[in-house]
């Protein structure tokens, strides 16, 4: 056989297959393996020396081609995602498919081309999920036969809904033992109003009702259709940082057609370039010379200003762009953060290292916002918004891992209403900074800038809307858990009249503060329920509440980075526990050192750090007591002084805030 074969992994499974050739005696023009060990190809050609290594593109190009990997591996490329068994980001994939259903009108010797967006489940990564259905013709809803409908999978039909594509329901993982794939059929029945022939079972372990899920996608998903735009139009839907290729743009081509060698306008950025590369994501870039209109592929700019392009922006030829006008394609809408918490470097010398990795993070994350900030405690840092508190952690974790940052992350936070019974701000001049809008309210997002109650007349916190979906057994413990943080119950219903599991699926729905739902509430979610309850939210409204600030002093010094705010309900019991925290953590000095939390003038908890006492007595073996007594008196004439010089100049290690603010 002349024709040339790549494999994508060269594990178990390529193995076999090149042993199963080699049993058949069957030669081809070349064998290309690319895998990300090198110890795996070294190995692999001990055994088969015919196999040629080289990088994922070389293997992809061959005439017949394998993909031997796991199946994350081919679509969760980030490690994170690998570790989590979890879709943090959006991929993108083009594949080639030959239809192979009973409908005449679909068949055809030309294969088609579908392009497929494996989007996130969780709540904390929406923004992904409706970014890519704003650029898709069809979706997938994926139903887990072990679990059933998901709180997220009610969230994601309704955005499907809004954005008008074609739903194709999937129940996956039906290989999997004591499962009742048909009460699972009659929930997505009873909830979504499908017909059982509309719903497809499929395996992606086994394959099993792949083919047919495909030939379905053939059959409803209609093809994009141009506007009928006259000029060329493409819509930033996703970008991300190259080290070569520099600012890539992940684009849908709405109107006309990109070649290489055309340069390119964006409208939004104003930014002129001739792209250095053009093509698809297989899932990795394959180069072309055109992407023609419907089509979704990439553009690689060569900028390294991570500002040259926006999400959502729109993408024009700059030969037509000075002709004439070009209208803009409607983009996203902003996403608004949930979340927010300041993030400082632990070395200050690695914040010009943070800021870069920040954002180049940024031009791969549109959820995530960020602003300069300083503290007299830890530095210079960035006060960034997220969607939720993994989206965070997952932050945090990734600018560890991609850029080699460590970081102290302060204590989270929502964004509050502040009303001000002043007219002359120059009497808060601390809140001069703080964003103000047309209702003069104040949106504070730290303590730092909470002002004085004596000026405050107002104050508002955010409250979302509630849904969680759990086994009935489960009712009694979360609707406690809800009371416990404040929620406010509004309804329950039965997902399906069948029993999933043995058990009826219920929806609780409640309204609750954002504040609540932040810190471990999901943890203890999944304590009280076995891990079998699932919950989603969204943003509701803002209402007026009893928010007071917990100032945190060391020394009678005020310390902004582990003050916090939160419901007077709520105060003592959190700051008495810092404090606490504190005290154990601080380590020992020359003289004693008090750890305060107060509201107002009010202190209400307090833990003394008892002063280090160097035993001067040490070395005498004797003599008259007077002596001794001169060696103590001395030792405190120089721990009084010692206080004297130190009032409010305490030196605390950065780990002390890096532990502390773990509290929650």
């Amino acid at each position: 056989m002349n024709k040339s074969i790549g494999f994508i992994g060269g594990g178990r499974v390529t193995k076999i297959l090149l042993q199963g050739f080699k049993n058949k005696n069957m030669k081809f023009g070349k064998i290309v393996v690319t895998d990300t060990n090198p110890e795996v190809l070294t190995n692999l050609k001990k055994q088969f020396p015919e196999v040629e290594a080289s990088e994922v593109k070389v293997a992809a190009s061959q005439d017949i081609v394998f993909i031997a990997l796991h199946p994350p591996v081919v679509m969760d490329t980030l490690e994170l995602e690998q570790e989590r068994g979890i879709t943090i980001k959006l991929q993108t994939a083009r594949m080639s498919f030959v239809y192979s259903g009973e409908d005449e009108r679909y068949k055809s010797d030309e294969p088609y081309i579908i392009n497929l967006v494996d989007t996130p489940g969780h709540v904390d990564f929406s923004y992904e999920v409706s970014r890519s259905l704003a650029a898709s013709e069809g979706a997938i809803l994926l139903i887990d036969a072990g679990q059933g409908i998901q709180a997220q999978t009610l969230t994601t039909y309704f955005k499907a809904l809004d954005n008008d594509v074609v739903i194709i329901p999937v129940i996956n993982k039906i290989d999997l033992p004591s499962i009742d794939i048909a009460a699972v059929e009659q929930s997505l029945i009873d909830t979504f109003g499908f017909h059982q022939s509309e719903i497809i079972r499929t395996s992606g372990k086994s394959g099993v009702g792949v083919i047919e899920l495909l030939n379905k996608i053939v059959e409803l998903v209609p093809p994009p259709q141009p506007t009928g735009y006259e000029k060329a139009r493409a819509l930033v839907y996703d970008s991300f940082y190259h080290d070569y290729k520099g600012v890539v743009a992940l684009i849908k081509v709405v109107d006309g057609e990109f070649a290489f060698g055309k340069e390119i306008a964006t409208l939004g950025t104003n930014m002129h370039v001739e792209p250095i590369e053009l093509g698809y994501t297989k899932p990795d870039l394959n180069p072309s010379q055109i992407i023609h209109t419907g089509e979704v592929g990439y553009i690689a700019t060569g900028l390294k200003d991570i500002r040259a392009i926006h999400v959502g922006d729109t993408i024009v030829l700059k030969e037509e762009l000075i002709k004439n006008n070009v209208e803009a394609l409607p983009g996203y809408q902003p996403p608004k953060p949930m979340v927010f918490a300041s993030l400082y470097p632990i070395d200050a010398d690695d914040f010009d290292e943070f800021k870069e990795g920040l954002e180049k993070l940024a031009l791969n994350d549109a959820a995530l916002t960020y602003q300069k900030e300083s503290s007299k405690a830890l530095g210079s840092g960035f006060l960034c918004g997220f969607l939720g508190l993994l989206h965070m952690e997952i932050t945090q974790e990734r600018l560890n891992r991609e850029f080699g940052i460590d970081l102290i992350t302060t204590t989270p936070s929502v964004e509050y209403k502040v009303k001000i019974g002043t007219k002359d701000m120059s009497k808060v001049p601390e809140l001069v900074t703080c964003f103000k809008d047309e209702d003069d309210y104040l949106h504070i997002q730290t303590a730092a800038e909470f002002p004085d109650k004596v000026f405050v007349t107002e104050i508002q916190e955010p409250w979302v809307s509630l849904e969680i979906i759990t086994p009935e057994q489960y009712i009694g413990s979360i609707m406690d858990l809800c009371q416990k943080n404040r929620g406010e119950y509004k309804s329950m219903e039965f997902v399906s009249s069948e029993l999933i599991n043995g058990t009826k699926q219920t929806v609780l729905k409640y309204e609750i503060p954002v504040a609540e739902i932040i810190t471990n509430f999901f943890d203890k979610l999944k304590s009280v329920s076995q891990g079998y309850a699932s919950m989603d939210y969204t943003f509701h409204s803002y209402r007026v509440s009893d928010i007071i600030k917990v100032a945190i002093m060391i020394n009678s010094e005020n310390v902004e980075a582990l003050s916090f705010l939160t419901h007077s309900t709520n105060a003592e019991f959190k700051g008495r526990k810092l404090v606490s925290r504190l005290g154990e953590l601080i380590p020992r000095q020359q003289i004693p050192i008090p750890v305060q939390a107060a509201i107002g003038f009010k202190v209400f908890a307090r833990e003394t750090i008892k002063a280090y006492r160097k035993d001067v007595l040490a070395k005498m073996s004797g003599g008259d007591v007077t002596r001794k007594n001169k060696l103590l008196d001395k030792q405190k004439k120089g721990k009084k002084k010692a206080k004297e010089k130190m009032i409010g100049k305490i030196n605390v290690p950065q780990e002390v805030f890096l532990k502390a603010l773990k509290l929650d």
